[in-house]
């Protein structure tokens, strides 16, 4: 169980490293302003919130990849307390941009969760 713990939680860095790569650095271009449907214009407009948006997933994943790689407590903590975050904001998201992101990030995120919690 701890094998696939470990999986989750590495695929749920890794949709935070894509999710930053697409705020930051590709929001004006096609596959950023699909996210949205923004015309170029509004991409431009919204291109630094987008990226600060970027930022904040970018920590998500560095959380996650710490508590991966740290000993036991710490990377346990780290998993639960990154997690939580990624749902929160996932629940968030969902409340107040687009219903999908229950799917793409909160569904996700309360997965590995559930699997670190199993697994202890």
């Amino acid at each position: 169980m701890q094998a696939l713990a470990n999986v989750l939680v590495g695929l749920v860095a890794a949709l935070h490293v894509y999710i930053l790569v697409l705020e930051m650095f590709l929001w004006e271009r096609k596959p950023g302003r699909g996210l949205h449907g923004f015309e170029p214009g509004m991409a431009r407009a919204t291109a630094p919130l987008a990226a600060n948006q970027g930022l904040y997933n970018g920590f998500l994943a560095a959380g996650l990849v710490w508590g991966l790689v740290a000993d036991d407590p710490t990377g346990f903590q780290a998993q639960v307390f990154f997690l939580v975050c990624v749902v929160v904001a996932g629940v968030y998201g969902t409340v107040t941009a687009n219903r999908r992101i229950l799917f793409a990030q909160a569904l996700p995120g309360a997965l590995a969760l559930a699997a670190v919690l199993v697994a202890r």
